[in-house]
């Protein structure tokens, strides 16, 4: 590079020399009289000249330092940033293993701890029952047997018969408590009630007691049993009379009932009653709350206490909790064996039969619920909400239900039945499809539309991730809105704002749309009323304005001027925020500086008076008033009063002017509802008010308002369904009334923006984790940094795994899963891979190739991405040595000959009007061509040039190209850019005509290098396909496919194998050429290439690799051995060397006749022409003799010997011509090399064509690079 500058510095350091000199002249002349000054000047100048020059070589070269420096940062920069990505990923992994691993054992000791809970809770219950079972045993067989041992008189003279205590004593009892048990035993063991039973015992029957309070009772009962011998019949009459009395009650107390039943139910077991009194009792009352309560189960509470506190003895009930312990753990639980089963019996048929009373009464209210909701969802579907009273209506009777099926759940485990079955509504499933759950507005169900509510994640990320100002801004700059807050008693507007119509906020809301819809109703009542409305609107407003700009004026008075500069320079900016970050910053900058009454309405007033022309503001203002929300809530409050009077206005207005300003108003309302600033109730009037006058402005307002929220409102689960009943009725009012076109397509875009028709899911394929992982590597991960990081990932696969190495070779193969600018990447990673796995690269080159002319023979566009990817990969393989360049030209030549129709007629595989071939050659040539610029390739590429020129005129003369329809202009620049690229000093053709003659002469020369082998057969020299073999004579010479080929293809296949034998010599000399140019292919390759399958292509392989061990030195050091011993042996031995030709004695060469060739000529005798001269050496004695022969033509000696000379004199021409021409060809390799530094897109880089040892020619084979010293380089 630097070479190549020098010359130009130097001729325009001259040329500087010269200007600077020409003017003066004079000057030196001058100085030259005086004296030697000149010598020593132009000396001084020269110095000067060459310390530039140096100054500038170094300049130089530290720019290229520095640029060379940088590269290796930014390499090492993205090396960092990968291996902390892949540290991150792989933290991340781990990360994620250890949560589920974590998670894993956590669910496992949940799981566990579940089990030894239910473990323990069995035991408990088995030990609990056991206890309760002795104590009532005991209790029953002390109270039975002790009735006779009951204490004399002279016991009860002893104890306290005072009128205070035992009144007293009776009083407590009617309190009773299980905390009072200890006090209550005491006081009765030092009391003589004896003349105080009846009232104890009318205490006990009216006690309020609860449930934990019966043991307590009945302890007393046990106490008054043993001591007073008409304790228990007096008892016995007071609960009779108790329960007659409660039959008249209309009002029954349920909580009595309950505690009553279980203390008769109790004393009976414990013997008190006998049990023929006691259960005739509890019979009683049980029959009559169930034959009572067969239809409202008001009393099921009663029953439920009563058999899980005594249905084991009385009804002898098992649980099923009981059960399922039993079975589980193998517990044995008491046996009920206090009543005999008899007895039993009747209370068990009863609770069976009041069970299968509440199933029927739970399926009724199921069958009524579900009515109920279909109601609902009819009446949201057709109205789009519901009243408050049918609203209130639902809520009371699921409210009731609910409690009917716990209860029937209990009931039914404590007699061990099943539950019965509740069959689902499918109908409203299969009529409205999953839809929401419309009656718990504020929690979304199933209802899951495709991405959501938003659009995508940036949508999601804008309008939900707000910044948290009380995080940044100290909590003082903000008190004051605060206080308001909690004064007012007011919710935050998110999205609980439709679950619940009983706060304050939704109230405000609700009466907010019933003024709207007063609105609404009073729009076309009367024109008079109206213009009296909006007077009186417009004389409130003016006062409310004048007040408040009275009330700013004198808080700006007080805070001085300062600030008001401030915030009106901050107001000024305002508009130029016009991304996320600003409009944050902005928030935190308000919030922080300018927090104070009068500069929030100021804040709100430059809001709302937005320019009309820029909508682009609303989104960032809107996220500005959700940001500042938390905050100050009185800004989103009064921005949204402003716009809901501006709407109402031009609603009521009328007028078809200010169309810009109306779609700001509706858009602002809009953002402000995605960000739920403006509630959701309020925008669906203001669309249903738009709705009810469709017409004109309102239909614009309508549109605007829905493909700004229109998605949000229908996708939310709150107001989804009031939404599609707005779309639907928009709809029908577009089919009614006849609009203009343009409404129409404006209104169909609102509602499929909000509603888009159905798109069926691609489902995507699942692979396994192995084949996502190759799919990442080498379609995500693979790039220009990451080539070698990826080619050692993919070493590691397991390659004798013959599924994995398939699908590697599919994925490389389907070249057009990679982006286009990687492409050269793959190229890079399978030149890596082959020295490992060489049969991959094989596979990989034979799917390309197949795909290549699958693509020509199938030829639908829709593959056209795919084909030209092929084609770029299949270049990139040649950069990086994995095929030759036969490979390229023969799948040029295809392009421009499969199924090519001469005559102009149209054919499948190439139509007339079909120009994708060029635009494959282009990209073939863009790719690779580059390289094909000396020897054999530069010729082959030429000679290709001039059919593709053909092939391009031929196109354009077809008659589909004319003056409306021209042949496009994009594929002549393309083929222009290439061409000019390729060879810019090659002459193009301007015509058909003219690129026919080129072929022709080119063929014609090319017949003529043939000479004479080949007459006779001249009537085949105007086809189409010869020229391809003639520059591919050492490489097509068997291109033949099984008729896909032309005629004329095949009639060149056979001169070429004809002159094969005969210009063999030639042939060698040029595959010498190609070795130089290509160090790929070796000598016995290229005629394995030539003599079998023409479809071979040669593969870069690295081959075995050589690992060292010791049956390798025991070899070498037994081979060194036997050639040592050889050549002691032949050390004696007499070398002869064998003379194949003598040269001929001086004497004897002007006797010699120069014989003519064998084909014969004009000159000479017939004999000459039909022999050859030899010389025959003979020895008689020590004297030498000679005899000349002539040795006939025909015999093998002969032609041989005349074939050999002719190769060796073509042989020395060749070597004068090449040696002539090195000047030429180094000057248009600089040419070229100039050209290429200038075009603007560099050369793909090659970082493999380094990685192969050169080729070492075989001895006896003429080295070029040494003759020449040209190297063999290629850029």
């Amino acid at each position: 590079m630097d070479e190549k500058e020098t010359p130009a510095f130097s001729s325009e350091k001259k040329e500087g020399a010269e200007r600077r000199t020409g003017p003066s002249r004079d000057k030196l002349r001058d100085e030259q009289k005086a004296g030697g000054g000149g010598s020593s000047g132009r000396r001084e100048g020269l110095k000067s000249a060459e310390e530039k020059k140096k100054r500038q070589e170094d300049e130089k070269r530290k720019k290229e330092d520095e640029k060379r420096k940088k590269k290796e940062e930014e390499k090492l920069k993205a090396e960092e940033e990968q291996r902390k990505k892949e540290e991150e990923e792989k933290k991340k992994v781990e990360e994620e293993e250890r949560k589920k691993q974590e998670e894993e054992e956590k669910r496992q000791r949940e799981e566990e701890a579940a089990r030894q809970r239910e473990k323990e809770e069995a035991y408990q219950l088995h030990q609990e029952a056991w206890e309760r079972h002795q104590t009532r045993l005991e209790l029953r067989s002390r109270n039975q047997t002790n009735q006779e041992s009951r204490p004399e008189e002279s016991f009860f003279t002893r104890l306290d018969s005072s009128l205070k205590k035992n009144t007293a004593f009776v009083k407590k009892l009617r309190t009773m408590t299980e905390q009072q048990r200890d006090a209550l035993s005491g006081d009765f063991s030092v009391l003589n009630l004896s003349k105080y039973i009846a009232e104890a015992v009318a205490s006990v029957v009216e006690a309020k007691l609860k449930l934990s309070d019966v043991n307590c009772a009945v302890h007393l009962c046990c106490l008054f049993h043993l001591r007073y011998v008409d304790f228990s019949p007096l008892l016995l009459q007071g609960w009779r009379k108790h329960f007659e009395a409660r039959r008249e009650e209309r009002t029954p107390n349920i909580s009595k009932l309950r505690t009553d039943m279980r203390f008769i139910a109790e004393l009976t077991v414990c013997g008190i009653f006998t049990d023929k009194e006691g259960l005739s009792l509890v019979y009683e009352q049980l029959k009559s709350i169930v034959c009572a309560d067969r239809d409202t189960h008001s009393h099921v509470s009663v029953i439920i206490s009563f058999c899980r506190h005594c249905g084991d003895d009385v009804a002898s009930l098992v649980t099923r909790k009981m059960k399922l312990a039993s079975d589980k753990y193998s517990l044995s639980f008491p046996p009920s064996d206090i009543i005999s089963a008899e007895k039993q019996q009747p209370f068990m048929n009863l609770l069976r039969e009041y069970f299968t009373s509440l199933t029927k009464h739970l399926k009724k209210d199921h069958r009524e619920l579900q009515n109920l909701e279909r109601q609902n969802r009819r009446i949201l579907h057709s109205k789009g909400e519901l009243s408050e009273d049918r609203h209130k209506q639902y809520e009371e009777f699921a409210t009731s239900y609910q409690k009917l099926l716990a209860n029937t759940q209990s009931l039914a485990d404590l007699l061990d039945e099943n539950m019965p079955e509740l069959p689902q509504d499918k109908s409203a499933q299969e009529e409205h499809g999953t839809g929401i759950d419309i009656f718990t507005p504020g929690r979304p169900g199933e209802y899951d539309l495709d991405g959501g509510i938003w659009e995508d994640e940036d949508a999601r990320n804008f309008y939900e991730n707000l910044i948290d100002l009380k995080a940044f801004v100290p909590a003082i700059l903000f008190k004051d809105n605060a206080q308001n807050k909690d004064g007012n008693k007011e919710e935050p507007k998110d999205s609980k704002e439709a679950k619940d119509t009983k706060d304050g906020k939704d109230s405000k809301d609700s009466a907010a749309t019933e003024e709207l819809e007063l609105e609404l109703e009073n729009l076309d009542i009367n024109d008079d009323i109206i213009g009296e409305e909006e007077v009186a609107d417009e004389t409130e407003d003016l006062n409310q304005k004048l007040l408040e700009e009275h009330e700013q004026d004198e808080e700006e008075t007080s805070t001085g001027s300062h600030l008001k500069l401030i915030v009106d320079a901050f107001l000024q900016q305002l508009p130029n925020c016009v991304n996320r970050d600003l409009i944050d910053k902005a928030a935190m900058d308000f919030c922080m500086n300018m927090n104070t009454k009068a500069n929030r309405r100021k804040l709100v007033r430059a809001l709302f008076t937005v320019p009309r022309q820029r909508l682009d503001l609303l989104p960032f203002y809107a996220r500005l008033v959700g940001t500042l929300h938390p905050c100050m809530g009185d800004v989103a409050e009064d921005l949204c009063t402003m716009l809901k009077g501006d709407f109402r206005f031009h609603v009521r207005k009328k007028d078809q002017i200010n169309i810009e300003t109306k779609n700001k108003t509706v858009r602002f309302i809009g953002e402000l509802a995605k960000f739920k600033m403006f509630s959701k109730n309020d925008t669906l009037h203001c669309l249903k008010m738009l709705l009810a006058d469709f017409s004109h402005h309102h239909i614009e307002m309508a549109c605007t308002l829905l493909e700004t929220a229109g998605r949000f409102l229908f996708r939310s689960p709150e107001s989804h369904l009031r939404t599609s009943v707005l779309l639907e009725q928009m709809m029908r009012k577009k089919q009614a009334m006849h609009l203009d076109a343009r409404y129409v397509t404006m209104v169909e875009n609102a509602y499929y923006y909000c509603n888009p028709p159905p798109v069926e899911k691609t489902i995507r394929k699942k692979r396994p984790p192995l084949q996502e992982y190759i799919r990442k590597l080498l379609y995500k991960d693979l790039s220009k940094v990451t080539t070698e990081k990826v080619l050692r990932q993919m070493r590691k696969l397991a390659w004798h795994d013959a599924e994995v190495k398939e699908y590697v070779i599919n994925c490389m193969i389907n070249i057009w899963n990679v982006k286009y600018n990687s492409i050269h990447c793959v190229a890079n990673l399978l030149a890596g891979l082959v020295p490992y796995q060489e049969d991959v690269g094989i596979h990989v080159v034979d799917g390309v190739l197949e795909d290549i002319r699958l693509g020509m023979e199938v030829n639908q566009p829709k593959f056209n991405q795919r084909r030209i990817s092929s084609v770029k990969f299949l270049g990139e393989l040649y950069n990086y040595r994995m095929v030759e360049s036969t490979v390229i030209f023969r799948i040029l030549y295809s392009f421009i000959t499969f199924g090519v129709s001469t005559d102009g007629s149209a054919t499948p595989l190439d139509p007339p009007e079909h120009l994708f071939r060029i635009r494959l050659v282009c990209t073939l040539l863009d790719t690779c061509g580059q390289y094909f610029d000396r020897g054999s390739s530069k010729r082959k590429l030429d000679c290709f040039l001039v059919y593709f020129q053909r092939y391009i005129w031929w196109k354009k003369s077809l008659d589909v190209w004319t003056k409306d329809h021209p042949f496009p202009i994009d594929v002549d620049y393309m083929i222009s850019d290439i061409l000019e690229l390729l060879r810019p000093k090659m002459k193009f053709c301007t015509s058909l005509e003219e690129a026919i003659k080129q072929v022709q002469e080119l063929e014609r020369e090319f017949l003529i290098k043939l000479g004479l082998a080949i007459d006779g057969k001249d009537s085949k020299s105007e086809k189409l396909g010869e020229g391809e073999e003639n520059q591919d004579d050492d490489e097509d010479d068997e291109e033949e496919e099984g008729g896909a080929e032309t005629e004329e293809q095949s009639g060149n296949e056979s001169e070429m194998n004809e002159h094969e034998e005969e210009d063999a010599s030639e042939n060698e000399v040029e595959d010498e050429e190609e070795e130089e140019n290509t160090d790929y292919l070796t000598d016995s390759n290229k005629e394995n290439e030539t003599d079998e399958d023409n479809n071979d292509v040669m593969i870069k392989g690295g081959g075995l690799k050589h690992l060292p061990c010791a049956e390798d030195e025991e070899f070498i050091q037994a081979l060194d051995k036997m050639m040592l011993e050889n050549l002691q042996q032949r050390t004696g031995e007499s070398v002869k060397v064998h003379q194949l030709d003598v040269a001929i004695p001086l004497q004897l060469k002007s006797q010699l006749k120069k014989g003519p060739p064998p084909q014969g000529g004009g000159e000479g005798d017939s004999e000459n022409s039909e022999t050859m001269q030899f010389v025959m050496l003979t020895r008689r004695g020590n004297k030498q003799q000679f005899k000349i022969l002539n040795v006939p033509m025909n015999s093998q000696l002969a032609a041989n010997h005349w074939n050999q000379q002719q190769a060796e004199q073509e042989e020395r021409m060749r070597m004068k011509k090449l040696t002539l021409d090195i000047n030429e060809r180094q000057e248009q390799e600089d040419y070229q090399e100039m050209l290429q530094s200038l075009a603007q897109r560099p050369a793909p880089a090659n970082t493999n064509r380094e990685r192969r040892p050169r080729y070492q020619h075989p001895k006896g084979a003429p080295n070029a690079d040494l003759i020449f010293k040209t190297g063999g380089r290629r850029r």
